[in-house]
């Protein structure tokens, strides 16, 4: 009797200890999950886990790999089946669908509520009109990493339908200098095609448009040309920076054209497209668009937007120290926007057009904007 206790006693300890630590796990997610639907913050913004209840055997595998964690509660166990508890700081990575050993993570864009606001895309990138390809946050992947992928894997996929362009024709022009266009102009590089990228900015796009010294987290990622590169936590600065040096030591510069915008992509009959902007126009068989979202803002058609004092991006919120500054909207770049220049000694009132149902996720390390900022809050 004296020697089934010794055995059974540790393993009595071990396994209320088990049961304690899961509750204590499944409260904080039921939490965390409570806090997200007051929030209104149900609707993830890209790629994101749908999990099978049935398939779910409630391991936790997904919870724990999830590069998120445990800054953002994205994932939680709850009932004893995985949960998204955290819908609006998913972004995307997909660790969780390749850790679950049951195959029950589907990874899907869109939701029931607010539907799919990507194009339509074979598993090559090529949109429903031929030889027109998409990658990066314009196909739903804002990952720094799954852009870069797929501007590599979009190109890829036009190298093996290649065939010879017609005369005056380039093989592919390439629509945005971001993550996605800047892996593209690298993989079309190795490729040898004739191609050109077109950026209305600069190298970088989304990225060259964050504030300065914005953290920028990317996973290990594989670059044409370069091989496998490994930021984790980095600056705006110091990424941007790095991908000038490949641009320069590739020789694929002379294929880039910055401050250069795109008008229109028309067809040009069976010999592919006529992409039309405000210096040149180019005719290609393959045309990749790798525009993101941002694009050019969207104006209020007020008297005094266009005067100097009016901008449409944050770049360096020390520029407003001591100042009062306006800021229109009410989503995490604004909320970005007016904790930045509260915490740089400026003033900020935000207005927007319906209530704060937001609040910041990664953009502002998941806190709110400063006092000052809520209590100049303007809601019509």
């Amino acid at each position: 009797m004296s020697l089934l206790a010794v055995y059974l006693l540790p393993l009595l300890l071990i396994w209320g200890w088990y049961l304690i630590r899961r509750k204590r796990h499944e409260d904080t997610s039921r939490n965390a999950r409570e806090q997200s639907v007051a929030a209104g913050l149900i609707d993830p913004a890209s790629l994101h886990p749908v999990i099978d209840a049935v398939r779910c055997i409630g391991c936790g595998s997904c919870v724990k790999a999830c590069p998120e964690q445990p800054e953002h509660h994205v994932l939680g166990l709850i009932g004893g089946k995985a949960h998204l508890v955290g819908p609006t700081d998913c972004i995307g990575h997909g660790a969780c669908r390749a850790a679950c050993p049951a195959d029950a993570i589907t990874l899907v864009f869109g939701t029931e509520r607010r539907g799919v606001e990507i194009p339509l895309l074979s598993a090559e990138f090529e949109s429903t009109v031929p030889g027109l390809y998409v990658a990066g946050e314009l196909g739903g992947m804002g990952l720094i990493r799954n852009a870069l992928a797929q501007g590599r894997q979009a190109v890829d996929a036009i190298q093996r339908k290649r065939r010879t362009a017609a005369p005056g024709h380039l093989d592919l022009v390439i629509v945005g200098a971001g993550p996605a266009g800047f892996a593209a102009s690298l993989a079309a590089k190795l490729h040898k095609m004739q191609f050109v990228t077109i950026e209305q900015e600069s190298l970088g796009g989304c990225v060259f448009q964050y504030p300065r010294a914005k953290l920028v987290m990317t996973q290990p990622a594989e670059l044409p040309l370069v091989g496998k590169v490994s930021f984790r936590h980095t600056s705006k600065e110091e990424l941007l920076a790095f991908w000038q040096g490949i641009e320069s030591k590739t020789g694929v510069a002379g294929n880039m054209r910055y401050r250069e915008r795109v008008e229109s992509v028309d067809r040009d009959g069976a010999q592919g497209f006529i992409v039309r902007t405000s210096l040149a126009e180019y005719r290609a068989a393959n045309v990749l668009l790798a525009i993101g979202r941002r694009g050019t803002p969207r104006k209020l058609d007020v008297p005094g937007e266009d005067l100097p004092k009016v901008v449409y991006r944050l770049i360096d919120a020390e520029q407003y120290r001591g100042q009062h500054v306006l800021v229109v909207g009410g989503g995490d770049s604004a909320l970005e926007a007016a904790a930045g220049v509260a915490e740089a000694g400026g003033h900020a009132t935000l207005s927007y057009r319906g209530g704060l149902s937001r609040v910041p996720s990664r953009a502002t390390g998941n806190r709110w904007p400063q006092p000052n900022v809520l209590a100049s809050c303007r809601y019509s």
